[in-house]
């Protein structure tokens, strides 16, 4: 089977914090910027923090849901990416459930997983990226 290279986009937020929140995410093709999925959804009342995750979350399921083995994630929340990358700790106890939900969803083509991480971007201004690519 062919690597299926996937970029996902992901954003979340509150009017107010917390207050009314929600995200989007969008699947792209990383080679032709095909939209493969988009996923969206109103949460009630959360903090931005944790409808970033949310975001960040659906764009990885709907990622592993298409069957990719390479993943460039794509957001402008700072805070998931260093999150994410280990750099910073999650200290609010909301979000450790959530880092973990993502977490294991980078890890779907365990074993032989390997992360990448970059940021800022340097291709898109205001995003953060980082990516994860399995090895079989």
């Amino acid at each position: 089977m062919a690597p299926r290279v996937v970029v996902v986009e992901a954003d979340g937020g509150s009017r107010g914090n917390p207050g009314p929140a929600g995200y989007g995410a969008v699947v792209r093709d990383a080679d032709t910027g095909e939209v493969l999925a988009e996923r969206s959804e109103s949460i009630g009342r959360a903090t931005n923090n944790v409808a970033e995750y949310r975001g960040l979350i659906a764009g990885l399921e709907a990622a592993a849901e298409l069957g990719a083995t390479e993943v460039e994630a794509r957001m402008d929340s700072k805070l998931v990416v260093e999150q994410m990358c280990g750099r910073w700790q999650i200290k609010h106890p909301g979000l450790r459930p959530l880092a973990a939900q993502a977490a294991g969803l980078i890890g779907w083509c365990a074993p032989g997983t390997a992360t990448r991480w970059r940021s800022p971007s340097s291709s898109v201004p205001g995003w953060w990226r980082w990516g994860c690519t399995a090895w079989t």
